[in-house]
């Protein structure tokens, strides 16, 4: 990349990710934060250079970026299209799906390794608020959430949570490195939320975990309970075309 373009996307995350994948990273941030406005005009040519590599890597980054909605690929480069509100809403829409139905198969699992998992990836986040590092808390924030969802062993919803992962690890990382500069009382309750995450793990109480999703993701409201009801209609349904298999065989 060139002097000029100072990187909002943490250098030290991308030791092993090809030029394809800089490039990628750092327009997304540079998106989402804004900085890159809608409607703008993108050329392979002026990105190649700004960010010191030939026109392939910059080819991939823009298809990437075009399959999550960011930008729009025209003949002669791509305009940027941005994330809209509801969009942004959508995306945790997605990933409370995500987490409701994880921690429904985890009161079935046995998780006493995954709790020592999560409290070790929860004492490097409170090391990261000692240090002022917003960089590596995001890191640990991202990767306690992927840690429960990996867990589950569900390969699908794997899957999903890789797609949806880039965009929202951006979002943290924005998030969070302002909440370090201007809010950082937030941090004892961001950390008390991933405590209770825990606390409803290792207890398996369905309640518990209501509770926790509710401070988790405190702007979608009323959504907690619905998306709750429909994982358990989901659960007992497949629980009673298991019953019937077996029947049958």
């Amino acid at each position: 990349m060139s002097e000029s373009m100072d990187s909002l996307y943490p250098e030290k995350w991308l030791t092993k990710a090809s030029a394809g994948d800089r490039v990628t990273s750092e327009l997304r941030m540079r998106i989402i934060s804004g900085i890159i406005e809608s409607g703008t005009i993108l050329s392979e040519n002026k990105l190649a250079a700004d960010f010191g590599v030939s026109r392939s890597p910059v080819r991939e980054a823009l298809k990437i970026l075009a399959s999550e909605n960011m930008i729009r690929l025209e003949r002669m480069g791509a305009v940027v299209i941005g994330l809209t509100e509801k969009e942004i809403e959508e995306i945790y829409d997605v990933r409370l799906l995500i987490e409701t139905f994880v921690f429904e198969r985890l009161a079935r699992m046995d998780t006493a390794e995954l709790v020592k998992e999560l409290s070790k990836i929860l004492e490097m986040m409170k090391v990261a608020i000692k240090y002022d590092d917003a960089d590596e808390f995001s890191y640990q924030d991202v990767l306690f959430h992927e840690t429960i969802i990996r867990s589950s062993g569900h390969s699908y919803m794997l899957m999903i949570w890789n797609n949806l992962k880039p965009v929202m690890e951006s979002f943290i990382l924005l998030s969070m490195r302002a909440r370090f500069k201007e809010k950082h009382d937030d941090f004892t309750r961001i950390i008390d939320n991933h405590a209770l995450y825990i606390d409803a793990i290792r207890t398996k109480d369905r309640n518990l975990m209501i509770k926790s999703l509710h401070q988790n993701f405190d702007d979608v409201q009323g959504k907690v309970e619905d998306l709750w009801m429909s994982q358990q209609m989901l659960s007992k349904g497949a629980k009673q075309q298991d019953d019937k298999l077996h029947v049958r065989y």
